[in-house]
């Protein structure tokens, strides 16, 4: 049987080779070593979670941008082509809207001599609450 000596030289190479061997055994990384490394997981973690969330909000807001600026050009087409019509019918448009954080509320009034037409139409934004 064979027993160690620790007169006998070792190189350097095979002494850490050794000291490896009997960390990763032992587990004697100690807790400041285990702390660090959780610490450096989590911030990890919370970096690409808020790249995630920031994505989704992103994209969110694009979606609800996209369908404003088509609410807003389908409300120019109809003021044109009433703007058109009151010219030629002695009619007139009235309206107001209200722009909130999570809808469009639009009350319109087209007066054609004695008819009048009256719209109010309120649109959700698709915001997730």
């Amino acid at each position: 049987m064979k027993v160690w000596d620790p007169d006998v030289a070792l190189s350097p190479g095979c002494r850490s080779v050794c000291w490896e061997r009997g960390v990763v055994t032992r587990g004697q990384y100690g807790p400041r070593f285990r702390q660090k490394r959780r610490r450096v997981m989590l911030e990890d973690y919370t970096g690409r979670k808020w790249a995630v969330v920031r994505l989704q909000s992103w994209f969110r807001m694009w979606r609800i941008r996209l369908r404003y600026r088509r609410l807003l050009q389908a409300t120019r087409i109809i003021q044109m082509y009433w703007r058109y019509h009151n010219c030629h019918t002695n009619g007139f448009l009235q309206g107001r809207y209200e722009l909130t954080a999570n809808q469009l509320g639009l009350e319109l009034e087209i007066f054609l001599g004695s008819q009048i037409c009256r719209i109010t139409e309120c649109i959700p934004f698709p915001i997730k609450n």
